[in-house]
Order: C-alpha cells, then structure tokens, then sequence
C-alpha cells in the first residue's frame, strides 16, 4: 500500500511534517493530517496522487451534468403541477383529467411524489462519487457528499423548481400580450 501513518513525540514536528514539502517531487511525499483510525476509508488509500486528479476532475464533470440533467425531470413535474400543461403536452389525457379526484391528485400529490422519489436516490448517488474520488476518510466522504447534495438542491429545487416554473409563467403571458397586442394593431 503506497500510504503510511507516521506519530510523533510532538505536536510541532508533526505539524512541520503535515504542512512541508518532503521530497523534491511534490507527488512522491503527500503528507496531510491523519484521521482517526475508525474513521481511515482503507480502500481509498493506495490510489496515487495523480489517479485522484483525474478522478476528482471526472467527478466534477460527472456532477456538474447530474446536476444540469437532473432539470429535465424537474421541468417534466413542473409541467405536471398544471392541467393546463397536462391537456397541452397529453391532449389524449383531457377527459381523465377533468374528473376532481384525479385533478386534485395530480395538481396536489403528483408533483411532489414524482421529485420525493428522484431525491430519495440522490445520497446514494453521490456517496458513490465520492468514494469513487478518492477520499481517504469516512468524515470526508460524508462531508463531500452532503455538501454536493446541497448543492444539487440549491440549483434543482429552488433555482429549477421556483424560479423555472414562475420563469415560463412569465414568459407565457409575455408572448400572449405580445400576440394580443400584435393582432390589435
């Protein structure tokens, strides 16, 4: 295995080694604070340095269309959240969806069951990314993965969700007072 756990007598030797340079080749000796030996992610530490690079750049990327992609569905349920767009994108869908109960269930539940069931998968997901980076400890693993996870909410539940949704409203009653005012003149 190409990792070592060093002690030492002192804090200030050790905190001279975790913080210098120890060899001319600054990927030979990597040298950070351990963490605790209940926390130590063992199959993570023989990746070399320049595997984790890479890997922590693939998983970027890897996120970043997650992220990006993951709009799709949101826009699919936000277009569920209105008959309207039901009866536009399904008009084959028009009698089933004038019956009360099945209109307040799609309007009320619909929406929110389908992103629930999207979002109960995500942790795991990104748990696997983050072991698949190269983190050396369980606390890091965990950390990364909830702070993508926060992340990825951010921009697909509220930037995707609020801001899209009111974002096509607008858009449609723009194009129609556009097309209202068009045919006036």
């Amino acid at each position: 295995m190409s990792a070592a756990f060093v002690s030492f007598k002192t804090r200030w030797g050790a905190a001279v080694c975790a913080q210098t340079q120890q060899t001319r080749n600054p990927t030979l000796w990597l040298t950070e604070w351990a963490p605790e030996p209940r926390d130590v992610y063992w199959r993570n530490l023989p990746i070399p340095y320049f595997s984790l690079s890479v890997r922590r750049l693939i998983m970027a990327v890897a996120f970043f269309f997650l992220t990006f992609f993951f709009m799709i569905p949101i826009l699919f349920v936000q277009t569920l959240a209105s008959i309207e767009g039901i009866e536009r994108t399904a008009p084959w869908l028009k009698p089933l969806v004038t019956v009360p109960f099945i209109k307040s269930f799609i309007q009320g539940f619909l929406p929110g069951i389908v992103l629930k069931l999207f979002l109960i998968f995500l942790p795991t997901i990104l748990m696997i990314m983050s072991k698949f980076e190269g983190f050396g400890s369980i606390s890091s693993l965990e950390k990364r993965s909830a702070s993508r996870y926060y992340l990825f909410n951010f921009v697909n539940i509220f930037l995707g969700n609020v801001l899209t949704g009111s974002a096509f409203q607008q858009l449609n009653s723009f194009v129609h007072q556009l097309a209202n005012q068009l045919l006036t003149q």
